[in-house]
């Protein structure tokens, strides 16, 4: 598709999101980068089940999926010509006629640990109340540090942040790529090592969902796709795939492409992080989904189904 064929002032791609300060900003980048190609491209904020719900507890709602089913529904009837997720929130299965056309190159994977004082993980003192709302994040911390107290919460980043800095919580830990892309700068933040807290699957990238059929769409959306992120975001989804984990599993992948190799980390653990299994594997870019999958059966014949009462 050449540039010329998307300036015709008809060619408006409507391009859904969810009207949150992180995910607005995430539409911009994806909107952006299609107009350098030549598209009109409308941003159409939309509220989800999960948005109306931020006082719940999120796996005890339905989980991630909650953040895109009605996104989902107004792109496979046509009411939307694209979508702009971060792939962390969505279910290993997407719905039958969308397809992920495009990964946006991923940004710092990495969990941030934000506090009050600028201690690190292991100097927060015992007791410390850490917040967070993501079982694997939860798991992952009692499991090294089964002396913190873990607390749920919910809301945007800088409502997070917010919390901290006026109510009971000691620290709460963020993406990094969110605080990135809001441009938020917290002043006491510390990085966790990913080979410790490993990343969630698909944490650190934008990813684009189309109908499968619509051919003119998915050619010029395929133009930002990048192909190294592309590649772990596909051998991180094949394990998830595998594991058949929700939002509710504590359970992370994360892959890292270094020119030919391929080389992840994975693993599962209970919710109260009194059981970790942990795995690794590598291989060719081109075994990306076979790579995947095959560490969720490395860690599924080491006891993960019982560890996390996966259903497999």
């Amino acid at each position: 598709m050449e540039c010329g064929d998307l300036a015709d002032p008809a060619t408006m791609l409507k391009l859904g999101t969810r009207g949150s300060p992180l995910a607005l900003a995430q539409a911009r980048i994806v909107a952006m980068r299609l107009r350098t190609l030549g598209a009109e491209v409308e941003v159409v904020p939309m509220r989800t089940e999960g948005d109306r719900l931020l006082d719940a507890h999120l796996a005890s709602v339905g989980g991630k999926g909650l953040f895109v089913t009605e996104i989902e529904e107004a792109l496979l009837g046509g009411a939307l010509d694209l979508a702009v997720h971060s792939l962390k929130d969505l279910p290993a299965e997407l719905p039958v006629g969308l397809t992920l056309a495009a990964f946006a190159e991923r940004d710092d994977p990495r969990d941030v640990l934000v506090t009050r004082s600028g201690v690190d993980f292991e100097d927060l003192p015992a007791g410390a109340v850490v917040g967070t709302s993501s079982p694997r994040r939860r798991a992952l911390a009692l499991a090294l540090r089964p002396d913190l107290v873990v607390e749920p919460i919910r809301g945007n980043v800088d409502t997070r942040l917010r919390k901290l800095e006026s109510g009971p919580l000691d620290a709460v830990i963020l993406a990094a790529a969110g605080l990135s892309r809001l441009g938020l700068r917290p002043e006491h933040a510390r990085p966790l090592d990913p080979m410790v807290f490993v990343p969630a699957v698909g944490q650190g990238i934008i990813a684009v969902e189309v109908r499968a059929a619509d051919q003119t769409t998915r050619a010029l959306i395929d133009r930002i796709d990048h192909a190294p992120t592309r590649v772990c975001a596909l051998a991180e989804r094949a394990y998830l795939g595998r594991l058949g984990a929700s939002c509710k599993t504590p359970m992370a992948a994360h892959a890292v492409l270094d020119r030919a190799c391929l080389r992840m980390s994975a693993f599962v653990a209970s919710e109260d992080g009194r059981q970790v299994l942990r795995g690794a594997e590598s291989g060719t870019p081109d075994e990306c989904l076979a790579l995947g999958r095959r560490l969720a059966e490395t860690l599924l014949a080491r006891g993960a189904a019982a560890v996390t009462a996966l259903r497999v």
